[in-house]
């Protein structure tokens, strides 16, 4: 088993990745170590020689900033911070997400500017090694003030309260810590407060979107790639000639890859084609592309997240300054995540388009891909499926980041509702690979009609490993099995 030094590098959404996938158990390097004992050690100095309010140090929180604490109720005011502000509604936050939700945390905090004790970030990890993944809601973060509720919830098993996971079973956090053999914390000055601030709610939905959009990339340009194939359309749109005039580099990759894999088709190569094929298979290098462009740029808003400190105030032992500030503020991701909606939903708009016109009839198809339709409907229903579900996704692109609520008794007067974007982002991905998996299904179903010839032996490929999965319908069968055997295609097959 792999072993990540937190500290050691920038995280980088591959690098995320590949913790992952390897299911490497975390560390914190020695460095980060050194970091967070100064930090802690300097500002356990400051309070001690010092009678200065500190915000969220020995003051009260948000509109309460004022109410001074003593010394003797700060360890009270953190653990009171983590109940007062776990109150989340909604559904149960993805354990995946929580998962990439304790990475980034200790990220954060391995930096050295959150005043945390070294004990604190080692539970962390552990609860990330042990698998003790705490129970959290979609819903109470505003997304700005840090993902204060989602946060808070993530904290409390720290200090044995809320509940984790065990499986798909909830149990009380005190069960799961004396079942690792580890003790809740007592938590020290500023901790709480650490611990709630920052956007990693945000950010794990972020780049747990990311992670399936990149491989839903690739999906769009092979499904758009088979139906293209059994729409009878030709490669001229895909050729380099046309997109070295207009270069936008996602519309230049996207091009390449449908011209090669396409190229060695037996059906693009015929003779006597259409001049023109519809937008939906003609503009693909463009709208495809374009989305492409879009997540190159999403990416590097995240990747600078995953390397930041977000929460407040910042501690800087260097220079012998704590800076109350709003680094925890999610508008670059709240901006970033709307953006990612719209992209997303676009693979899955004009998908739907390409479906709607593979059971149309034409081109010596069989209306809706079936013989003897009117005694069978064949695909008629999957495209309205389709529909409805890209028509969701337009609606749920309506942007969160445009909206603010005033919080707080009005200190909160301007928030990015970045959580809700993330939220809304990742039904729109699941949209999107639900549409993808039913045009894989009408595709793949389009060429049945044009045997014996084939398409490329690349798509060839991923069509007879389809079809040991969803075999041929040749009359009307049970159909919503089908799509979802189709959508778990999709997660499983490995494409570069």
């Amino acid at each position: 088993m792999k072993t990540f030094a937190i500290g050691n590098q920038a995280l980088s959404l591959s690098t995320i990745k590949e913790i992952i996938e390897s299911e490497s158990i975390l560390s914190i390097s020695p460095e980060s170590e050194e970091k967070i004992r100064v930090c802690r050690t300097f500002l356990d100095e400051k309070i001690a020689i010092g009678s200065e309010a500190i915000y969220g140090i020995n003051t009260g929180f948000g509109y309460l900033q004022n109410v001074k604490v003593s010394n003797d109720q700060v360890i009270d005011l953190q653990h009171n911070l983590l109940l007062s502000h776990a109150c989340g509604a909604g559904e149960f936050v993805p354990q995946e997400v929580v998962k990439l939700m304790l990475l980034l945390k200790i990220q954060s905090l391995a930096y050295g500017h959150s005043g945390v004790a070294l004990e604190t970030a080692e539970l962390l990890v552990a609860f990330y090694n042990k698998k003790i993944v705490p129970v959290i809601y979609t819903q109470g973060s505003l997304g700005a003030s840090g993902d204060l509720a989602p946060l808070a919830h993530l904290a409390l098993p720290l200090i044995g309260k809320g509940e984790v996971w065990d499986g798909e079973k909830q149990v009380p956090a005190k069960t799961a810590l004396a079942k690792h053999g580890l003790k809740p914390l007592k938590l020290q000055s500023k901790e709480g407060l650490a611990l709630i601030n920052g956007t990693q709610f945000m950010l794990a939905y972020g780049v747990y979107i990311l992670l399936k959009a990149h491989k839903l990339a690739a999906w769009a340009d092979i499904a758009g790639s088979l139906s293209a194939d059994g729409f009878n359309c030709r490669i001229d749109p895909f050729k380099p000639n046309s997109h070295r005039i207009r270069p936008h580099r996602g519309q230049v990759e996207t091009a390449d890859r449908l011209f090669n894999l396409l190229k060695d088709s037996e059906l693009v190569n015929e003779h006597g084609k259409q001049v023109q094929d519809p937008y939906s298979f003609r503009c693909m290098p463009q709208v495809h592309g374009a989305s492409k462009d879009a997540l190159r740029y999403v990416t590097s808003v995240l990747e600078t997240e995953l390397n930041s400190v977000t929460d407040n105030p910042n501690i800087f032992p260097e220079s012998g300054e704590v800076i109350s500030a709003g680094n925890f503020h999610g508008q670059p991701l709240a901006l970033a995540l709307d953006f990612l909606s719209i992209a997303l939903a676009e693979w899955g708009s004009i998908s739907e388009r390409r479906i709607f016109q593979l059971i149309s009839g034409q081109r010596g198809l069989p209306p809706f891909l079936i013989q003897d339709a009117g005694v069978n409907s064949g695909y008629m229903i999957p495209q309205y499926t389709a529909a409805s579900i890209a028509s969701e996704n337009k609606q749920l692109c309506t942007p969160s980041s445009v909206d603010s609520i005033v919080s707080s008794n009005g200190q909160e007067d301007h928030v990015s509702m970045g959580a809700n974007g993330a939220t809304k982002c990742l039904r729109v991905c699941n949209n999107l690979e639900c549409i993808l998996a039913i045009e894989l299904m009408n595709g793949c179903q389009a060429l049945s009609f044009r045997r014996p010839k084939k398409t490329s032996p690349a798509l060839e490929k991923i069509v007879l490993a389809y079809r040991e999965v969803v075999p041929v319908l040749k009359k009307d069968r049970f159909l919503a099995p089908d799509i979802e055997k189709s959508v778990q295609f999709l997660r499983s097959y490995p494409i570069a």
